[in-house]
């Protein structure tokens, strides 16, 4: 068994940088963290979507200091609450199959083990909630559901505003906060780490832990970080900085970011120090160009994830392509499709991530394609592939026609 670390900077960090809501209360956690005792620690992500996100990656970076300091951390794929799925968003989830949820989260432990370890003298388990919650029987379902009240479910905000606005709740909604907080039970935890999202179905696995085990579990509530588009960051909507992207488009989405979220997203989503990004704060309130600021949050971000070389890598192909406007770069993917043809052909061929025709047909008549600088609607347009042709595919991947 690792030995247990008491680095009161550590343990700092851990209970304050993005930090909303500790239960029972901060000073509590703390003395536990400081005891010497070895607790064990969660945060769960239902597979609604193939990518884990940066806002993931701040409770999975708050498990990796406490793997750190030697306790024992779960990063648990909630494979069997994502049926009923968490309508975190006000709206009904559609029922997912398994075929759908194991497809979503087969490379989910890949993207984690950038940012945790999962080998080594303390390594994070990877559990799936289906383990105990699909031997749960009828009668077992009936026990759990005897520990709550109806009015406990409906303190919850998310029932709140759907009674407000008249919008029907679904029985399976009363249940998913039932099955979170069984979780608890079934890995007898003693913290769960979530974005401030949970709070509520967080709380609900405390209840049980206290009733079902007498026991005290401890919440830690982070704060939630928008993706570029300045809405909540999404699984199912893919609209976050996800984990798997490339490194130069992990990059390339950070800057595109509001000017407004620069201070925010070095807070929440770099490990820089605090005292530097209040400097940035200070230089930003006497108006300095928010540009190199933007800039250095990128870099920060994508180091955190792929590392320094990638993340100078990607800075260059910014650099090179959005602002120096240099097409030819060592990012640039080389392709042998070459010919007489049309462009959606062109495109379905040469793409390394194989997109749908639909999706590569979006984008052309959004004006996000470029032939040798010249944007171009028309899918169907007949075009002359030469080698040495440069054609520009979205914001940041370029293919280059060789004769291979």
């Amino acid at each position: 068994m690792p030995k247990v670390l008491k680095d009161e900077k550590l343990i700092e960090e851990f209970l304050t940088r993005g930090v909303e809501t500790v239960v029972p209360s901060p000073e509590a956690l703390k003395e536990k963290l400081m005891s010497g005792e070895r607790i064990r620690a969660y945060q769960g992500f239902d597979p609604t979507g193939p990518y884990l996100h940066i806002g993931h990656a701040m409770g999975i970076r708050a498990l990796r200091i406490l793997q750190k300091l030697g306790h024992e951390v779960i990063i648990l794929v909630g494979d069997f609450t994502a049926i009923a799925g968490d309508p975190s968003d006000g709206k009904n989830r559609k029922i997912m199959t398994e075929e759908e949820i194991n497809k979503n989260m087969e490379g989910w432990k890949q993207q984690a083990s950038q940012l945790i370890d999962f080998e080594g003298d303390n390594p994070a388990k990877f559990l799936r909630n289906s383990e105990w919650l699909s031997k749960l029987n009828l009668k077992d379902i009936i026990n759990l559901m005897s520990k709550t009240t109806v009015q406990q479910m409906l303190e919850r905000d998310l029932f709140q505003r759907k009674l407000k606005e008249l919008n029907p709740i679904g029985l399976q909604e009363f249940i998913y906060p039932l099955m979170q907080g069984y979780d608890s039970v079934a890995m007898d935890v003693d913290l769960e780490i979530g974005g401030n999202d949970q709070i509520f179905n967080m709380l609900m696995g405390r209840s049980l832990m206290r009733v079902l085990k007498n026991k005290e579990k401890f919440v830690r509530g982070h704060e939630l970080m928008e993706a570029p588009d300045t809405v909540t960051m999404s699984k199912t909507k893919g609209n976050g900085i996800n984990l798997g992207d490339k490194p130069e488009d992990i990059f390339g989405k950070a800057m595109s970011y509001p000017d407004e979220l620069i201070l925010k997203g070095l807070r929440l989503l770099t490990d820089m120090p605090l005292a530097e990004i209040w400097e940035i704060q200070e230089k930003m309130k006497a108006e300095d160009n928010p540009m190199p600021y933007k800039k250095i949050m990128a870099y920060e971000i994508t180091k955190m994830i792929k590392g320094k070389e990638e993340a100078e890598k990607a800075q260059k192909f910014f650099e090179d392509t959005v602002q120096n406007k240099n097409i030819k770069t060592d990012a640039t993917t080389k392709t042998s499709v070459k010919g007489m043809l049309q462009l959606i052909e062109f495109l379905k061929n040469a793409d390394t991530e194989k997109n749908s025709l639909s999706a590569i047909r979006r984008v052309i008549e959004q004006g996000g394609v470029e032939v040798e600088g010249n944007k171009i609607t028309d899918p169907f347009l007949i075009i002359d592939f030469k080698p040495g042709t440069i054609i520009k595919f979205g914001k940041r991947k370029f293919y280059e026609v060789t004769n291979e």
